[in-house]
């Protein structure tokens, strides 16, 4: 795996949901306490700066009254409109400390949705770099992480999941979309497996999972 050909996409890596007196942060805290995602994603971050792999942040945000949105949402939509998350030029829409973006890094504008492809030019930039192969870590391991695995997938990357760089609202949604949902549209890894593939340490072994 080509570092200059490898990219990490971390997805709403926000205070929101990462940080004390986020609007989710109490719905997603067990299971960040659970996988340790944090301090995976952070030291995960600081090694793939150095092996020159790109590191790009896909955050999401929306307009005061929602106006980018139906005005009847429903399902998680309605559950970001109800509690009043993610409004831009908020602190709760801001990407946490512990994550700054450096200069080298990519943050994409325009996710209103779940898919960080979706209203983006996700897409745009990872193939303007030449990025064959995608990381991707975040939040909600059942919702915008598979959402984003998915597409990628269907596009022709090489996709990765960094299981332990991954968090939802409970343990058993985690884990049942990380046993069920990830084999069958990406390589599931840990984060230091995937950093030990991007520096030649191990082999990348493709495993499939099909219809028998």
């Amino acid at each position: 795996m080509n570092s200059t050909e490898t990219a990490i996409v971390l997805i709403e890596f926000q205070n929101d949901f990462t940080s004390e007196g986020g609007i989710f942060h109490h719905g997603v805290e067990e299971v960040m306490k659970e996988t340790d995602m944090l301090s995976n994603t952070v030291n995960l971050v600081n090694q793939a700066r150095k092996a020159g792999v790109q590191v790009i942040h896909v955050p999401i945000s929306f307009a005061e009254n929602y106006s980018e949105l139906t005005q009847t949402p429903y399902g998680i939509l309605k559950g970001i409109v109800d509690n009043k998350a993610f409004k831009k030029s908020t602190w709760g829409v801001k990407i946490i400390d512990e994550l700054t973006p450096l200069k080298e890094d990519v943050i994409i504008e325009g996710k209103r949705g779940l898919c960080g492809f979706h209203s983006t030019n996700l897409g745009f930039i990872l193939r303007s770099r030449g990025i064959i192969n995608i990381a991707i870590g975040g939040f909600l391991t059942n919702c915008c992480v598979e959402s984003t695995m998915r597409t990628a997938y269907e596009n022709g990357y090489n996709v990765v999941t960094l299981t332990d760089c991954c968090a939802s609202l409970s343990i058993e949604e985690h884990n049942n979309a990380i046993e069920k949902d990830f084999p069958m549209f990406s390589q599931p890894m840990k984060s230091q497996d995937f950093i030990n593939v991007v520096n030649g340490k191990e082999d990348l072994v493709l495993e499939g999972k099909g219809y028998d």
